[in-house]
C-alpha cells in the first residue's frame, strides 16, 4: 500500500496493490501501522452507508476539533469532494475529488475541518467511513451541495437529497463564521 499527498493539505489517498488469483482478488484497506506512521489519529468507529444512483450525500463537516475520516466505497463508486474549511490552512476553501469505487479501492483520508461529500455514480454505492471520535450530532455543519461559490461540478442529474443537505448554510456563511467575520445579510 502507498500514499499519495492531494492537492489539499494534509488530504491523502491510501493506494493499495490488490492481488488477483483464479479466485478473484484480495487486497488490504487499512494499515494501522502506515496510519501510525503518518501521525494520524487511532480511528474508534466504522460507519456504512448505501445510495442509489445520483444520490449526493454532504457536504458535512464538525465544529470543535473536527473530525478526522478514512472513507472507501466497498461498492459501486461516487465521486468524492473535500473542501478545505480550516481558515489557517494554505488550501483554505479550496477543494478536492476523486471516484472511488470498488476496482481501485482507494481510501481517502480526510483530515479535521473539512466539508465531506460524494455523489454515488453506481446503481448502488456503500460508502465505508472510519473516524476517529464517536461522531456527535451537535457539532454537524453542513454546507448546500449546490452552493454556487463552491460550484462543485457534480457529474450526474442529482436524484435524491436530504432535507438537511438542502436547507444547509451557504459556504460564504460558514466561511464567515470561520474568519470571524460577519456576513452580511441579504
Amino acid at each position: 500500500m502507498r500514499v499519495e499527498r492531494t492537492p489539499l493539505e494534509g488530504v491523502l489517498l491510501f493506494v493499495p496493490t490488490p492481488h488477483h488469483d483464479d479466485r478473484g482478488l484480495f487486497t488490504r484497506t487499512f494499515d494501522t501501522a502506515l496510519a501510525e506512521k503518518l501521525g494520524l489519529e487511532p480511528f474508534v468507529q466504522d460507519s456504512q452507508s448505501r445510495s442509489r444512483r445520483g444520490v449526493i450525500r454532504g457536504m458535512h463537516g464538525r465544529t470543535g476539533r473536527g473530525e478526522a475520516k478514512l472513507v472507501r466505497c466497498a461498492r459501486g463508486a461516487v465521486y468524492d469532494v473535500v473542501v478545505d474549511a480550516r481558515p489557517d490552512s494554505p488550501t483554505f476553501g479550496q477543494r478536492f475529488s476523486v471516484v472511488l469505487d470498488d476496482e481501485k479501492f482507494l481510501s481517502l483520508y480526510v483530515p479535521p475541518g473539512m466539508l465531506h461529500g460524494f455523489q454515488a455514480l453506481s446503481e448502488e454505492a456503500d460508502v465505508c467511513y472510519r473516524i476517529d471520535r464517536p461522531h456527535d450530532p451537535a457539532e454537524d455543519v453542513t454546507v448546500r451541495y449546490d452552493d454556487p461559490e463552491l460550484a462543485i461540478p457534480w457529474p450526474l442529474p442529482v436524484t435524491v437529497v436530504s432535507e438537511r443537505d438542502r436547507t444547509a448554510g451557504s459556504w460564504a456563511e460558514l466561511r464567515a463564521r470561520l474568519v470571524g467575520e460577519p456576513y452580511p445579510a441579504g
